[in-house]
């Protein structure tokens, strides 16, 4: 069967207008061969993106397709996409919720537990997740408020400077800048004072330098020589002189050596003892008969001198 020019050219352009149509609606986000469902829903106030997900269960089964702004019901009016393997209850609610910390939202399918299931197109109730509506509401009726108690103070923080600058008493900002001048003439008076005490006495400075410089020098050769000192030595040999100390009041202590044996014989010191007595003994007897022991006589008579005890013996 032979398809004539006439036939080839209608097929060609009824491809043609078809791919022109899929393509334009492609570019709008609308895929004609897309096979999931869409349904609407309608909230107080829009807190959604395109981008924001719809999800049950915590896993995502859809995306938002359009956000509009309804202006005879005052609504903003959402339509999603959920993948048509989803089966749930057209009772079901969705849900406005905060998908994280950061701020953004999204659309949780809450199913109802009967058997009347969603159609694409129906339109689904909504619920807004607790404590997000306050948010919602804050943002939007609370900025006027922020604003206007922003503007009141700013307005007197202006009112009190404006005062501050104003006010002639010691408390004002001119009496304060009047004294910060006088201390600062005070101050450059006071440094011209000094450099002229330093320009008179440049001398007796210069002097007082080299004198430092010299006390320095001095103190740096004494710590060398402290330095070059053997201390080491030293100290090693007051060591040995203390080992020897040590080791005569220990040989001292176990009576070893002529001085140990005096202070540790008891029977040498008892033999000194008596030793002692008997030369004290023969002393007094020298002292009191003198004749005894030394005679001398001119004649050649015999000493007729009784013996006398001496004075401890008559005792």
């Amino acid at each position: 069967m032979k398809i004539s020019n006439e036939v080839k050219t209608a097929i060609l352009v009824i491809l043609g207008i078809v791919f022109l149509i899929y393509g334009i609606n492609y570019l709008k986000g609308i895929d004609l061969l897309d096979s999931n469902s869409t349904f609407y829903t309608e909230f107080d106030y829009n807190a959604l993106t395109e981008a924001s997900p719809v999800t049950i269960k915590g896993n995502t089964v859809g995306k938002i397709k359009e956000i509009k702004y309804d202006f005879n019901t005052g609504k903003t009016r959402v339509s999603f996409t959920v993948d048509n393997k989803l089966k749930f209850s057209k009772n079901s609610k969705i849900r406005l919720y905060e998908t994280s910390l950061m701020g953004g939202n999204g659309l949780a399918i809450i199913p109802a537990n009967d058997n009347e299931l969603a159609k694409s197109g129906d339109v689904l109730e909504s619920e807004v997740e607790t404590g997000l509506v306050n948010s919602l509401t804050n943002n939007f009726s609370g900025l006027s408020t922020g604003l206007d108690t922003t503007l009141k103070s700013a307005d007197s923080l202006l009112l009190n400077l404006n005062s501050l600058v104003e006010d002639e008493s010691e408390n004002g900002l001119k009496q304060a800048i009047a004294e910060l001048n006088k201390t600062l003439i005070s101050f450059r008076s006071m440094s011209n004072s000094v450099n002229n005490l330093v320009a008179k006495n440049q001398e007796g400075l210069t002097a007082v330098i080299n004198n430092f410089d010299s006390i320095s020098a001095d103190l740096a050769s004494l710590s060398k020589d402290l330095k070059e000192v053997e201390i080491s030595k030293t100290i090693n040999d007051l060591d040995q002189a203390l080992l020897s100390f040590n080791g005569l009041l220990e040989d001292l202590e176990n009576g070893e050596g002529s001085l140990g044996l005096l202070l540790k014989d008891e029977k040498l010191y008892n033999n000194l003892e008596v030793a002692s007595h008997q030369l004290k003994e023969l002393l007094q007897d020298f002292k009191l008969n003198p004749s005894r022991y030394v005679k001398v006589s001119v004649f050649g008579g015999k000493n007729k001198d009784d013996y006398q005890k001496p004075e401890d013996e008559r005792q």
